[in-house]
């Protein structure tokens, strides 16, 4: 008799060849990205709206979603404008047109606006004053509240105002972009002419929200508008409003400049300048007055959107940064430190653990200072080691790392850095990470022509014996301290030779533009990646066909190439289970008849951000899993030097599996992708992959501790 897997995969077989075979390319089976992308803020907002989450997490969901939709518009809508301008008529996958896409972006930002505004407005903000932190208008206020208003206006807000009249002489102000105004119409008595003035509102040396009294804040705009007599002395102010602008904030930077970062630096400056793809204006402002703006920027009306509240609500970071108020916030989480990592003293010996085997880690739950900054900081105290490399697309001011790095090559060592310059909103940083690395006399490096590096690694070059020894930290995120407390992310330690090789000839590829003719285990884009993860899911297809248990397993943050998942459809209509955890994009559908009924796409948005990429091929006993810092998507595959390594650690393999399966299970953050494209929130809340994952790190540090603490007899 048939074993029941050989029956099954019989009757797959047989029920895909008799249904017709569906058009793969077909522009139905794809989502658009820009919509998708909407889709994964309006998740963001959805936390925002939900009354289980504590109050002050709601109000810096609301900051998050204007924050990441300025971002998109900066970049995504602008180059979209951009493709319009040119007459290009470039169709995606999906088959819309940057026009249609632009209209239906319009149509849906406008919709998730309105919901934004009634949450803060509504929702939000008067529960926050019910619970001791009121932010309101200078209409509400007192007399004692609104001489203290006027009071901070004279004494700290007016000196640093500059208004801007427009009229002969004096042309339309720049506006700079993400700025917010006041747009003022005031009128001579003396003359009887009218003109037009923009005051800048200053958040960049003034709060965005001024504390009047305990507990209470006005917003700045607010308490400039309340004084404009002052401010235009002897004229008569007819009428006001906010308005905000977003430009285009994307650049391309030629590979073939001489001086890769004096060219960055000169495009940066230009950034400001950038054409303007979005004119937020207060509901409030008279038609003549939104008339004038639009003339003066030069937008169109699809390009507006009118506001009924508080313009840029990502200055609500500043309420959510109060002091106190504990009870209105998710339970604090310090990373742990366990296993070969944790140390009474902080100071875990890192390279001695990495020879013992392979470890995992995952943040921001373990530690990211006592297994990643360790390591590069006991590698630059230990004489032995020779060279220490890495790679550096994001990090942050406060990083240790970097200046690890000039602490090693002032020691004589060999200090290596990649330094992308171009990390889209991060040039400055690195720019001055780049130079003060090349003052120590470290190398440093920028990249292939045409490529930028996303690749997360790490080599350490250690004299052993006769010979040397190479220790190598592979991760799905940036070395970047500050957002290793706040995104999810593995990392693997590892000294495994084929491994640390094919890590060792990226970093000669990156900085000697040397060929290489391919690499034994890891998978390197542009070159090997994609046919290799093809291959990868050719041959958990076949293991199905074969009679094997057979299933796919993914996490990302986003899905866009065609041909992965064309693949993943392939998969589907073979009878081969595959499980998607996507946080953000997905241009695949989930659940079409005949095409990817086998697919489900769970996405997980909650207190951390889901960061790592990892990809699973289960066939039979064989487990395969990659982790590395390459989402599915063109710009990944095809312009980007990416890295992806397999975990061959049985424990590693298993604590990876284990955490795909929580996310998978989890119904109080994850919401399900429907064939219609839309996302339904889970509502069991029974399971959080979040709260699962720091108890079972904290459980794991406890034992670790107990066990240190337990006489060596006892054990």
């Amino acid at each position: 008799m048939k074993p029941t897997s050989d029956i099954l995969a019989t009757e797959a077989q047989a029920e895909a060849s008799e249904s017709p075979v569906p058009d793969l390319d077909s522009s139905e089976l794809y989502t658009n990205r820009e919509l998708s992308w909407l889709g994964f803020n309006e998740r963001v907002l959805e936390l925002a709206e939900d009354e289980r989450t504590p109050l002050l997490e709601r109000a810096k969901f609301l900051a998050i979603y204007t924050t990441n939709l300025d971002e998109f518009m900066m970049v995504r809508v602008a180059g979209l404008h951009d493709q319009v301008d040119a007459g290009i008529d470039a169709r995606k996958a999906d088959g819309l047109s940057p026009v249609q896409t632009i209209e239906r972006i319009a149509e849906a930002t406008r919709e998730l606006g309105r919901r934004q505004m009634r949450q803060w407005e509504d929702e939000v903000c008067p529960a926050l004053t019910e619970r001791g932190i009121r932010v309101t208008a200078c209409a509400d206020c007192g007399e004692e509240e609104l001489a203290e208003i006027d009071r901070i206006f004279h004494e700290q807000v007016f000196p640093v105002l500059t208004p801007l009249a427009v009229g002969p002489g004096r042309p339309f102000p720049y506006i700079s972009n993400l700025s917010l105004s006041l747009a003022v119409w005031v009128r001579d008595p003396v003359k009887d002419t009218e003109l037009f003035a923009r005051v800048k509102v200053p958040r960049e040396v003034l709060p965005r929200f001024i504390e009047i009294g305990e507990g209470t804040y006005v917003p700045l705009e607010a308490v400039i508008a309340r004084n404009l007599g002052t401010l235009f002395p002897g004229m008569e102010v007819r009428r006001h409003a906010a308005f905000r602008v977003t430009r285009d904030a994307d650049f391309d930077v030629s590979d073939e400049a001489d001086d890769l970062l004096r060219a960055v630096e000169q495009e940066l400056r230009q950034r400001r300048f950038g054409e303007v793809v979005r004119l937020e204006v207060g509901s409030e402002m008279d038609a003549d007055l939104r008339s004038f703006l639009i003339e003066q920027l030069r937008v169109e009306e699809n390009e507006v959107e009118d506001v009924d509240g508080l313009l840029d609500l990502s200055d609500l970071w500043e309420i959510c940064g109060i002091d106190g108020f504990q009870e209105l916030r998710e339970d604090p989480w310090k990373p742990v430190s366990a296993g070969p990592f944790a140390a009474d003293d902080g100071k875990p010996d890192v390279l001695t653990a990495m020879r013992a085997g392979d470890r995992l880690v995952h943040h921001p739950y373990d530690s990211f200072a006592s297994s990643v900054e360790r390591l590069v900081e006991q590698s630059v105290n230990d004489p032995d080691v020779l060279a220490i490399k890495m790679t550096v697309y994001r990090t942050s001011d406060d990083s240790e790392l970097v200046p690890l790095l000039i602490k090693a090559a002032e020691r004589g060592k060999q200090a290596v850095c990649l330094v992308e310059l171009k990390a889209r909103f991060d040039e400055r940083r690195n720019i001055n990470w780049a130079r003060a690395l090349e003052e120590a006399g470290a190398h440093v490096v920028h990249g292939l022509p045409g490529l930028k590096t996303h690749a997360k690694a790490l080599l350490v070059v250690r004299r052993e014996g006769n010979g040397v020894r190479h220790y190598v930290h592979v991760g799905t995120g940036n070395y970047h301290a500050k957002t290793a407390r706040l995104y999810e992310d593995f990392g693997l330690f590892t000294t495994n030779r084929q491994i640390t090789s094919d890590v060792a000839a990226l970093f000669n590829a990156l900085t000697g533009a040397s060929r290489t003719p391919g690499y034994g285990k890891a998978l390197v884009a542009p070159e090997w990646m994609r046919d290799g993860l093809l291959r990868e899911i050719e041959e958990t297809v076949q293991a199905h066909r074969d009679g094997k248990e057979a299933r796919i397993v993914m996490k990302m943050n986003s899905l866009v190439d065609k041909r992965c998942i064309r693949a993943l459809y392939e998969a589907s209509r073979a009878g081969v289970r595959v499980d998607l955890n996507i946080r953000g994009i997905s241009c695949l559908r989930a659940g079409v008849p005949g095409v990817s009924e086998n697919i489900r796409v769970v996405s997980v948005v909650g207190r951390f951000l889901e960061h790592c990429r990892a990809y699973g091929f289960l066939r039979g006993d064989e487990r395969r899993w990659f982790i590395g810092s390459a989402d599915l998507m063109p710009r990944n595959l095809d312009t980007r030097m990416e890295l992806l390594i397999p975990v061959e650690d049985p424990a590693a393999r298993g604590e990876i599996e284990d955490t795909l399966e929580r996310c998978l299970a989890d119904d109080t953050f994850a919401w399900d992708l429907l064939p219609d494209d839309s996302w339904e929130r889970r509502t069991g809340a029974s399971r959080s992959v979040h709260r699962e994952l720091m108890e079972r790190a904290s459980e794991r540090a406890a034992r670790d501790r107990a066990t240190a603490e337990t006489p060596a007899a006892e054990r």
